[in-house]
């Protein structure tokens, strides 16, 4: 009688076993939840003096699941039927409020789909929403409580990042490096979301000129083909024109005067359109800029193969110039500042760009000097007009909607203003050394007759 029951109860702590072990293996056998990360929404901030610009970056399922709002099929093109429905959501889940308690005015502005990628996430759809925040007057936008629970007051495991792309005041201007402010979240034990405290410390105009100074720097820097304009103009200025040929040179002072006359005209052509453009505030096409800056290119580096100009290329220079000061304008104007920080904006950015053109020039003189006095300038001048002329047709090509690899390696190239910066340098040094060089050499000795010419110093026609 006892092995029946033996037995049922082998199998019953068999099927026991079974049940525990196979639903074990599973859950070992299967990825870990954190591999798949659900995307967060992040919120950008621009800081401005009167306002706060906000950017929404909101994963679609998560703000379909919360808002009610089904966008799941929908399209850019049919998005506009939601519109209103997605303003009014909005609205009712942003509350930024001054320390003191006063509520700040919210507009909800455009609204459009797109597909991103967040670390770990894979592609996702979202929602960008663009939004303004706007204190009452007289208080400050540095320091608010940003009440906000898009999403998070329903998806309780979603969290909000939010981070200051622009603040002039604060010195932060180019977009990137965003600043993180802090995450908004639920918190799990009173299960509300509590309010973001933001204080983005005292800015100043000084730190905002200061930075503008290195955007201005670093913008001619970057800028090929600012730079390439203004060089290709610049290299034959130490030869003399005769008819349609370089033939010879100039002498020593006259070559320096050419330099400095072509650098201020291009330097007065371009801040003169920088100011008018800006503080006026116009709303300039940007691909005629920039196509006509190509075709200033592609005529200085026709002119450093055959004079067009011999003799105007500082009027040359400065009419160029303003095409390209219009082109400088298009990064004050993407900032949306206020007059007196656009005008302190507007002198800072102008002295950065004059500060680092006038570098590059000193570093650049020696060896357009030197290399006017080589046998083997006509080759080399060539050369670099060929090459500039190449990248000016690239650019004007992409400019009038034709893209193309030519003008995509010319844009690259100011990604590498270091090797370019050391180039200049060593250049310069070698072109320095060469020329006291050759002067040594060919001064005469206490007993020796000076030498009628030195073979080296001799110009050779084109």
């Amino acid at each position: 009688m006892t092995r029946p029951r033996n037995w049922l109860t082998t199998a019953l702590r068999l099927m026991a076993g079974i049940a525990i072990a196979v639903p074990a293996a599973l859950l070992l056998g299967a990825p870990p939840a954190a591999a798949h990360p659900m995307p967060h929404s992040v919120v950008e901030l621009d800081v401005y003096q009167a306002s706060v610009a906000a950017r929404l970056e909101l994963p679609v399922d998560d703000f379909s699941r919360a808002s009610g709002i089904d966008l799941s099929d929908t399209t850019q093109a049919t998005l506009s039927g939601k519109a209103e429905a997605i303003r009014t959501y909005l609205g009712k889940h942003i509350h930024p409020a001054t320390t003191q308690g006063k509520a700040w005015q919210v507009s909800i502005g455009s609204l459009s789909l797109s597909r991103t990628e967040q670390t770990s996430t894979g592609p996702y759809r979202e929602l960008v929403a663009e939004a303004v925040l706007t204190p009452p007057a007289g208080t400050d936008v540095r320091h608010f409580t940003f009440d906000y629970d898009v999403i998070v007051h329903q998806v309780i495991t979603h969290t909000a990042l939010v981070t200051i792309r622009q603040d002039w005041a604060a010195g932060q201007i180019d977009g990137e490096g965003a600043t993180q402010v802090g995450t908004i979240r639920v918190d799990t034990r009173t299960m509300t979301v509590p309010a973001l405290k933001v204080d983005l410390g005292d800015g100043s105009a000084w730190r905002g000129f200061l930075a503008m100074v290195k955007l201005g720097g670093d913008h001619i820097l970057t800028g090929t083909d600012h730079l390439l304009f203004l060089l290709i103009l610049l290299l034959p200025a130490p030869l003399a024109a005769t008819g349609r040929r370089w033939d010879g040179l100039v002498g020593a002072r006259s070559a320096l005067g050419r330099i400095a006359r072509i650098t201020l005209a291009f330097t007065a052509g371009h801040s003169v359109a920088l100011a008018v453009t800006a503080l006026g505030r116009l709303d300039i096409p940007d691909w005629p800029v920039e196509a006509f800056i190509a075709a200033s290119i592609l005529v200085g580096a026709i002119h450093a193969i055959r004079p067009l100009f011999p003799g105007k290329e500082a009027l040359v220079a400065g009419v160029f110039g303003l095409g390209h000061g219009m082109a400088f304008s298009f990064v004050l104007a993407e900032m949306h500042l206020s007059t007196g920080q656009l005008v302190t904006s507007l002198l800072g950015f102008n002295l950065g760009i004059e500060l680092v053109q006038l570098l590059l020039v000193c570093l650049a003189l020696p060896s357009l000097l030197m290399l006017a006095r080589l046998r083997i300038q006509p080759t080399l001048r060539l050369a670099g007009a060929l090459l500039t002329g190449t990248a000016a047709v690239g650019w004007l090509a992409d400019r009038l909607g034709l893209p193309n690899p030519v003008a995509r390696a010319a844009d690259s190239a100011g990604s590498h203003t270091t090797p370019m910066l050391a180039a200049l340098t060593v250049t310069a040094l070698a072109a320095i050394a060469w020329t006291l060089a050759t002067r040594q050499h060919a001064r005469p000795g206490p007993t020796e007759p000076a030498a009628a010419t030195c073979p080296e110093l001799e110009s050779s026609p084109s």
